[in-house]
């Protein structure tokens, strides 16, 4: 059984946010619970911006993902145990176009206060108000290297959140 989620202040996550995202991974889940798609991210950050505690995650517009963040006002970060890994290595690999990801992984999705979804396994789940979406400007990139990432061209989609809602086990 799962332990229950609680409201915490998004301060006290003990986690380091560099292992958290880069090498937890993440599922950035976006719509409503009968319409929702969710994909594995690794790369975000966390932090303050506009007084306020905010997230940043990126959405490449090939990513069926994207459809539903362009759409919907709130989206979720949920961060879970390591022996959840398949399941978030199986959404990274396969699009919601074909699969029903939660069916197929096993994951419950659950909505939020603020109607957002995210998975009731998750240890961690930041719910986020879209503040921000800019696509990346390959033009604006300054160390050359970083266009080794986009060899199709399918710059990323920065989005920042607000942090509405941070629930942890």
């Amino acid at each position: 059984m799962t332990e229950p989620l609680r409201a915490v202040d998004p301060r006290v996550i003990p986690d380091n946010a560099f292992k958290l995202i880069a090498d937890d991974w993440m599922l950035i889940t976006a719509g409503k619970i009968d319409s929702f798609n969710t994909m594995t991210a690794s790369w975000g950050a966390l932090g303050e911006l506009w007084h306020k505690k905010v997230c940043f995650c990126f959405v490449r517009p090939t990513r069926y993902t994207y459809e539903f963040m362009e759409r919907s006002g709130v989206f979720t970060l949920s961060f879970f145990d390591e022996k959840y890994r398949a399941a978030l290595d199986f959404c990274g690999k396969v699009s919601g176009r074909t699969y029903d990801k939660a069916q197929q992984t096993g994951l419950t999705p659950v909505t939020s206060e603020q109607g957002g979804v995210y998975f009731a396994q998750a240890r961690l789940v930041l719910v986020c108000r879209k503040l921000y979406a800019g696509s990346l400007d390959p033009a604006l990139f300054l160390a050359t290297e970083i266009e080794a990432n986009y060899p199709k061209k399918d710059y990323h989609r920065m989005y920042i959140g607000e942090i509405l809602n941070c629930l942890m086990t």
